[in-house]
């Protein structure tokens, strides 16, 4: 175990081992292997314990990344869990999907030509092994306070809000459309980045906790967000957003063009053991087919590399600008490559061909970059006669995100809404303009990161209970 910090004078970047791309391609299981205590404590060591830590200014939670990384390095691993898990709700969650390169690691102040720190591997290692020694306990108040609140939504916004306020001693209930907890982390991401043990277990340890889930529940449908209202003292949507962004063009309405959450969903449920007729018929399942991935994000790269594994003849991501522009983690795209995805650099699609009313091909045109505009990124042109036809059984388009129409789907046509479709909040109260009734997450800012939502959930919780608390006291009000 190392004696002392600032090792990275002497010790190399190393991250947990890798599994081969060909075993990798095989199965849905994670593709690092778990760091041994003695490899976690030396990379934690290589930390420079800076005097202004970047790694903890550029994470979302400001989590404490030298403090943990320097009792990690010392084996005081217990300590490490309780400093991390102070800040963060799901540390071993944002340790395997958080895109450190761009937020902590792409921050480290060690000199590029030592590379970073290992943050999200030492992270996970913390909080992968406070569940083996049952270190990791269910969120039990002292004592229960009174107050109650209804939140819309079980994925991390909602359920980060709901441990926060039931160790405070309320009553939680969490009301979810979905038959699983987890949102997006059971039915969005792939196993191969996060097994979905890792996400229920969260489930279980909640509910022990007294935290009530009433899942298979739409609001709107099974019950009314005014009923909501009445039953609690408070309410936090957090619903995510889940609205496919389209794309049109001639052929856009062809068999075998599907939205990436569809595709996706469909996965995992089947890797969960349900029974899915859209992935046994084929219709989202991309075995011995020729895949067409539309988009450049983590979802595109989510949706290639399950292709991948499903079996597919080839997988193909198309995207309109280049590989520094695009919007994922660089780690993800070099994980894709491994596996055998294929980018298509610099191209559009402009519409789908097909015959019998199935898709055959995707009509595309190559592109340029050009002047950056207000923003500051460059544009992109198409090249006059460079349209192509990339062949396709199956086009899977990860555009993004987009809210629910929630005044609509709620029955509660007061809620105001961005000009995006996002529910407008105060943003020091996080309270929308209906009182008592808070939103946080994806559904405020849009299509975002986990780690986001957690930051926003425990944000809420604190102004639910600020909220209530000087309801309850004409004298806190007054102050």
């Amino acid at each position: 175990m190392a004696e002392r910090m600032l090792q990275f004078v002497r010790l190399s970047q190393q991250t947990p081992d890798k599994r081969s791309a060909e075993a990798r391609r095989q199965d849905f299981g994670e593709i690092y292997r778990r760091f041994t205590a003695e490899r976690a404590g030396e990379q934690a060591s290589r930390c420079s314990q800076c005097g202004v830590p970047f790694c903890s200014i550029h994470c979302p939670l400001n989590n404490n990344i030298p403090d943990w990384l320097k009792l990690t390095a010392e084996g005081r691993l217990e300590e490490a869990y309780e400093v991390s898990a102070a800040t963060n709700t799901f540390p071993e969650i944002c340790g395997r999907v958080c895109p450190q390169d761009r937020l902590c690691e792409g921050n480290c102040v060690i000199e590029k030509g030592f590379d970073s720190v290992t943050i999200g591997a030492v992270e996970k290692f913390i909080t992968d092994t406070a569940w083996d020694q049952g270190w990791v306990k269910p969120p039990k108040p002292a004592r229960e306070v009174g107050h109650s609140v209804g939140i819309i939504g079980a994925g991390p916004a909602g359920l980060a809000a709901a441990e926060r306020l039931r160790q405070r001693g309320w009553k939680v209930t969490v009301y979810d459309r979905y038959d699983r907890v987890g949102g997006l982390m059971i039915y969005g991401i792939p196993n191969f980045k996060l097994e979905k043990e890792v996400v229920l277990r969260r489930h279980a340890q909640y509910a022990e906790g007294g935290i009530e889930f009433v899942l298979n529940c739409q609001i709107g449908r099974d019950i009314s967000l005014a009923e909501i209202r009445a039953r609690h003292d408070a309410v936090l949507v957090a619903t995510g957003v889940y609205k496919a962004r389209d794309i049109g063009g001639p052929g856009s309405d062809l068999e075998g063009i599907v939205p990436a959450l569809d595709y996706l969903t469909a996965s995992n449920r089947q890797g969960l053991g349900d029974t899915v007729p859209a992935f046994e018929s084929g219709a989202l399942n991309a075995a011995g087919k020729k895949v067409v991935v539309i988009g450049g994000g983590d979802t595109a790269m989510d949706c290639v590399r399950t292709a991948i594994r499903q079996g597919a003849e080839s997988v193909t991501c198309l995207y309109r600008r280049d590989k520094a522009n695009m919007p994922g983690s660089m780690r993800e795209v070099g994980n894709a490559e491994e596996e055998g995805v294929r980018f298509a650099w610099l191209c559009a699609p402009e519409g789908f061909e097909g015959d019998g009313g199935k898709v055959g091909a995707v009509r595309a045109v190559r592109m340029h970059l050009g002047l950056p505009d207000a923003t500051g990124r460059q544009q992109v042109e198409p090249i006059p006669g460079s349209a192509f036809a990339e062949p396709a059984d199956l086009v899977i388009k990860a555009l993004g995100f987009d809210p629910e129409d929630l005044p609509t789907l709620f029955g509660e046509p007061g809620l105001t809404v961005s000009r995006w479709g996002t529910l407008t909040v105060d943003r020091r109260s996080m309270m929308t303009n209906l009182p008592g009734v808070f939103a946080a997450g994806d559904i405020v800012r849009g299509a975002s990161l986990v780690v986001w939502g957690i930051r926003d959930g425990r944000d809420a919780a604190d102004q639910i209970e600020k909220y209530v608390l000087a309801k309850a006291s004409p004298a806190m009000a007054a102050e």
